[in-house]
């Protein structure tokens, strides 16, 4: 479980390490230094010892880190170790790119439904998740023991749909609509706008800097 006291900064990046560990044991290395973690992720090696000394002791002075050992304890700390269905709300084009990419490339979670309203694709299937109508979220979010909803609406449907998560008793959600959600302070939200993201880009494509 999460320690209480870790900030979200710390949380944020935990992921990252994951990452560098995930290609490093493919690699077969065994042992990496903080020096050698800040030069894969671009933080600093006081940082990465400070964010790991939230949780605990997980190196050897002198000699680093266990690749391995790191990995397992990153995957507990966040709550990885076993798999957390999820749910992706609006199986449009976005929503089912994620649906695709989470059942294909990503080990740590599982897609157990996905939700629209558009009679059109409800009863229809991607790969073997079924497109269910929203009206019966609360219903499948009790039979798979859902954690985190992704949602890919508009905008304009992003708040009532949001309502209707939480409500079926989601307090996770990974919002794609660009749109800020007005909800309850114990509902934890992470907001991407695709479009901003580009946007603030094509600056850099647009200067010298």
């Amino acid at each position: 479980m999460v320690s209480k006291r870790a900030p979200k900064s710390v949380i944020r990046r935990l992921p990252v390490y994951l990452r560098i560990l995930d290609h490093l044991i493919i690699n077969n290395v065994e042992i990496i230094s903080s020096k050698e973690l800040s030069e894969e992720t671009g933080f600093s090696a006081e940082q990465i010892r400070k964010d790991l000394a939230f949780f605990g002791a997980f190196g050897t002075r002198g000699s680093g880190y266990n690749t391995d050992y790191l990995r397992k304890k990153i995957l507990k700390i966040i709550g990885l170790d076993g798999q957390t269905n999820i749910t992706v709300i609006g199986a449009g084009h976005l929503g089912t790119a994620l649906i695709r990419y989470y059942a294909q490339k990503n080990p740590y979670v599982n897609v157990v439904a996905a939700f629209d309203v558009d009679s059109s694709i409800v009863g229809q299937k991607i790969f073997d998740i079924e497109i269910v109508d929203i009206s019966n979220i609360k219903d499948i979010v009790n039979k798979y023991d859902i954690k985190v909803a992704v949602m890919t609406v508009p905008a304009e449907h992003a708040q009532p749909v949001a309502e209707k998560v939480v409500e079926s008793g989601i307090s996770v959600i990974f919002n794609f609509a660009p749109v800020k959600l007005r909800l309850a302070d114990n509902i934890h939200v992470h907001n991407v706008d695709l479009s901003i993201e580009l946007q603030s880009l094509i600056y850099y494509a647009n200067t010298n800097r």
